[in-house]
């Protein structure tokens, strides 16, 4: 008991004593609950059910039956010949190609373009060959200019992506060279000394135009001009 300045006696609080919780393994009160049980293969009853309400399911059955005939129709064209088997393949990487650039649209379009340009070129050069040999009995058909329009493509190719800043779009830059190599094409039908050397001035003028470098250039020369006009109106003789 303590005492106040007022000589009242007031209680001492009790403590109340610590006790240690016990393990549950001790308490016979609190069983362990048995796990809930999952139902075996969910999302197979999902779909075999096939509920309205069920998005998943309704979309999944037509998507099986159709990967199904699309597995089988590329199975049956593969194993025909040699030739189909190749076209098969190629045909399925480039899906796959198409698939995982679907994002870099600039390099889709690129990769289009001179595909479309290697066919188109390819169709020329391969014309004004047979023409040329229709003509005289004893040319023939050697292909170097369809090899060098195919170079020159991938060169327009390579060379959007090799400069580190470009100023513009990279796709737009390749359709512009391969749009000039079809017409360089074009022009090798009738004269075959001039299609490739055109062809290879053309692309190397695009990329120089739409390079970083032209723009550099570009922007020095504006430069001088600003500080030649500047002199000019500075001058006291033109006054």
């Amino acid at each position: 008991m303590s005492r106040t300045p007022g000589n009242a006696r007031t209680p001492r609080t009790s403590r109340t004593p610590r006790t240690t919780p016990q393990p549950t393994a001790d308490r016979p009160d609190r069983a362990t609950a048995p796990a809930p049980t999952t139902p075996p293969l969910p999302h197979l009853r999902r779909f075999l059910r096939q509920e309205k309400n069920d998005a998943w399911a309704v979309r999944l059955l037509p998507r099986i039956v159709f990967g199904v005939a699309a597995l089988y129709t590329v199975i049956t064209l593969a194993s025909q010949s040699g030739s189909s088997f190749f076209a098969v393949v190629v045909a399925l990487l480039l899906g796959l190609a198409l698939w995982l650039l679907r994002r870099r649209t600039q390099l889709l379009l690129a990769m289009g373009v001179s595909i479309l340009a290697i066919a188109f070129t390819g169709y020329f050069s391969a014309v004004g060959d047979a023409a040329r040999t229709s003509e005289d009995a004893g040319a023939t058909v050697t292909g170097q200019a369809a090899f060098g329009y195919w170079a020159l493509a991938g060169m327009a190719l390579l060379g959007a992506w090799m400069v580190k800043e470009h100023p513009g779009r990279r796709g737009v830059t390749v359709v512009l060279a391969d749009v000039i190599l079809v017409i360089a094409s074009v022009v090798g039908m009738f004269l075959p000394e001039a299609g490739v050397p055109l062809g290879f001035l053309g692309v190397i003028g695009v990329l120089a135009m739409r390079g970083s470098s032209a723009k550099a250039v570009a922007g020095r020369a504006r430069q001088a001009l600003d500080r030649l006009r500047t002199r000019k109106a500075s001058d006291p003789t033109d006054s």
